[in-house]
């Protein structure tokens, strides 16, 4: 699947890629909430945070906004549990519904607000990465 960025997105992965080594699969700017998330290759995650984090400081102070990283995977279930971290991920069924591929998944609920986010921001940026790298048109939490 072809996932299409904006310049300043294709700009950040630049930066990230060349300071850390790491290879950046997708990218997603928040620019209300001052973030960045990285959709990090599967096993570049080690070299993309760095000793001690420092590759991910060295970053951060850089583009001076948070940021956030996250491993692909080409397993959809995986690859959402990743993307939920560190809400604990029960189960993900996948359905397709009225044409539309649909991704349920459950979690404690304990960590339906971390699931969910303030104001629904996460789920909002899961929907939006899982359906760039996996096709998937939407993600609802159970």
């Amino acid at each position: 699947m072809t996932v299409k960025l904006d310049t300043e997105g294709i700009g950040y992965i630049g930066v990230f890629e060349h300071l850390t080594g790491a290879r950046v699969m997708d990218c997603l700017v928040n620019n209300e909430e001052n973030k960045v998330t990285m959709v990090i290759k599967n096993g570049d995650m080690s070299i993309a945070i760095g000793r001690g984090g420092s590759n991910v400081t060295k970053v951060k102070e850089l583009l001076k906004k948070e940021i956030e990283l996250v491993e692909h995977s080409a397993d959809i279930k995986e690859f959402i549990e990743n993307l939920l971290r560190p809400a604990y991920v029960k189960s993900v069924e996948l359905l397709t519904r009225n044409g539309q591929r649909c991704a349920y998944v459950q979690v404690f609920n304990k960590d339906k607000g971390i699931a969910i986010g303030r104001n629904g921001e996460k789920i909002k940026k899961v929907n939006v990465l899982v359906k760039r790298n996996q096709d998937i048109d939407n993600v609802i939490i159970v």
